[in-house]
């Protein structure tokens, strides 16, 4: 089976699924797109890990992995999302130490949060893709009741949050100037808010 290299496109808030998050894979070489359900303490912590200007004052756990793998040796060469059993994705770590390759079982969230901060290609079968992925632009009128719930998850892929609260938080953040956002970014950080700092960070990007 031939494997399909994936970037990561974005997180976007379920709107189907309460408290829970979708993480959309995107298809190097190609236009499809793998969504993944993820809790939101993994799609914080993915978030983190793509938002380079934000450093957690504490390790959060995967970051304490990381550090705990590169004390020892360890490097996690790859992923590869190798199962979809019943809507489950299933995935594996490569790591190595001392030329010796070792897999090891992971949830997807996990396996993509480690891939992230070590540098990692992401990968999964090309049956695997042909079975779950799906294109978000599509000319066909799609009926069904996946499809549908399909829509919805993905219906903001670029943003980490409700989209009315993001706007919201967009409106507020609009009034402060510069200096203020810098020392509200500062804030939220030191207080672990990090959907918050990203907000603020998408704000003062905009200047």
């Amino acid at each position: 089976m031939s494997l399909v290299k994936l970037s990561i496109k974005g997180i976007s808030y379920s709107q189907t699924q309460n408290g829970a998050y979708a993480l959309i894979l995107n298809e190097v070489d190609g236009e499809r797109k793998l969504p993944i359900v993820i809790g939101a303490f993994e799609a914080q912590s993915i978030a983190i890990a793509l938002e380079k200007e934000i450093k957690p004052p504490r390790p959060l756990t995967h970051d304490l992995f990381r550090n705990f793998a590169e004390r020892f040796d360890i490097v996690v060469k790859q992923v590869i999302i190798h199962k979809l059993v019943d809507g489950v994705f299933y995935s594996s770590l490569i790591c190595e130490r001392d030329k010796i390759e070792e897999i090891i079982d992971a949830r997807t969230s996990d396996a993509i949060a480690l891939a992230l901060r070590f540098n990692a290609p992401i990968f999964t079968y090309k049956n695997i893709l042909d079975k779950a992925g799906i294109y978000l632009k599509s000319n066909t009128a799609e009926t069904d009741q996946g499809s549908q719930e399909i829509d919805d998850v993905l219906s903001n892929p670029e943003t980490f949050g409700r989209e009315e609260e993001s706007n919201q938080s967009g409106d507020i953040y609009s009034k402060h100037s510069l200096q203020e956002l810098n020392e509200l970014l500062d804030q939220a950080v030191s207080q672990e808010d990090y959907e918050k700092a990203a907000k603020i960070r998408d704000e003062i990007s905009k200047r």
